[in-house]
């Protein structure tokens, strides 16, 4: 945030005589933070790079979701594969969407 009544193209010339460079990346679409038990995803984030003495810094804003990572097994996705009869990979997609709740995979897959 910059300080009330300072010009954006001012505080950017002064941060360059200061060594310290600040690039935005314009394309971003999704930012995912992996941590051990959870996942942070930043949807239509806006990421500047700040960049000083040859450290990068990256500054993310966005619409933040966080989500619990799951394990989902080999015999989990047969299991669903074979009592859905579909293919283990349409088995994995639909574990992942249930958050491994394997009973609710297979209803949701047999239409019940």
């Amino acid at each position: 945030m910059l300080p009330a009544g300072i010009n954006p193209k001012d505080m950017e010339k002064l941060l360059k005589r200061m060594g310290m460079n600040i690039e935005s990346i314009g394309d971003a679409r999704e930012v995912v933070i992996k941590c051990e038990n959870k996942e942070i995803i930043i949807k239509e984030p806006v990421v500047q790079v700040v960049r000083l003495q040859g450290i990068q810094t990256f500054q993310i804003q966005g619409r933040v979701e966080e989500k619990p990572l799951i394990t989902i097994s080999d015999e989990d996705v047969d299991l669903v594969a074979q009592q859905a009869n579909i293919s283990r990979d349409k088995a994995r997609r639909m574990l992942e969407e249930c958050d491994g709740d394997i009973a609710e995979a297979i209803m949701r897959l047999k239409g019940e």
